[in-house]
C-alpha cells in the first residue's frame, strides 16, 4: 500500500490510513476505504486558528490524497477570521462558514463526494490530540466529533 495513495482514474481512493503530512505543520489523518463505515474519514490538528495559515497545508495534503478539493465547510466561531476562498497551486477552493459548532470540517471533493474530519483544536496536548485523531480514523467508529474530544479529554 502506497504512503501516498492518489485517487484510482474509476474516482475511488486506495485504502488504508495515513499519517501525518508534511512535519512540523498542521497534522491530517485520513481513513479512505470504498464502505466508509464510520462517521469520520479522518482528523485534522492544526497549530494556530488562524486560517490564511493552515488552510494551505491541509488543502495541499488532502488534493494530494484525494484528488482536487472544491469546498471546505467549518465552524466560524472557531476561528480568527473566515475567508470565503483560499487559492491554492493555482487552484480556488472555496470556504464555508457556518455556526454550528461540531468540530468538524466538511471537504468536498468534485461535486457532491464529502469526506468529514474531526478538526482537533490547536491547543490540544499531544498525547490527548494523537488519542482523538487515532479513534477518528478507527475502522466503523461510531461517535461524532464532540465526542471523540470529550472521551480524549481535548
Amino acid at each position: 500500500m502506497p504512503d501516498t495513495p492518489s485517487p484510482h482514474a474509476d474516482g475511488l481512493l486506495a485504502e488504508g490510513v495515513h499519517a501525518s503530512a508534511r512535519p512540523g505543520t498542521a497534522l491530517l489523518r485520513l481513513t479512505t476505504t470504498q464502505d466508509r463505515q464510520g462517521i469520520l474519514d479522518g482528523a485534522w490538528w492544526p497549530r494556530t486558528r488562524h486560517l490564511a495559515t493552515e488552510l494551505p497545508g491541509l488543502i495541499s495534503a488532502l488534493t494530494e490524497r484525494l484528488g482536487p478539493v472544491t469546498r471546505i465547510g467549518l465552524d466560524s466561531g472557531a476561528w480568527d477570521e473566515m475567508p470565503t476562498r483560499v487559492t491554492v497551486d493555482e487552484h480556488v477552493v472555496h470556504i464555508d462558514g457556518f455556526s454550528v459548532g461540531d468540530d468538524t470540517a466538511l471537504v468536498t471533493r468534485g461535486d457532491q463526494d464529502y469526506f468529514s474530519l474531526l478538526v482537533v483544536p490547536p491547543d490540544t496536548p499531544v498525547d490527548a490530540a494523537r488519542a482523538a485523531m487515532a479513534e477518528a480514523v478507527s475502522t466503523g467508529n461510531p461517535k461524532q466529533a464532540v465526542q471523540i474530544l470529550i472521551d480524549t479529554s481535548t
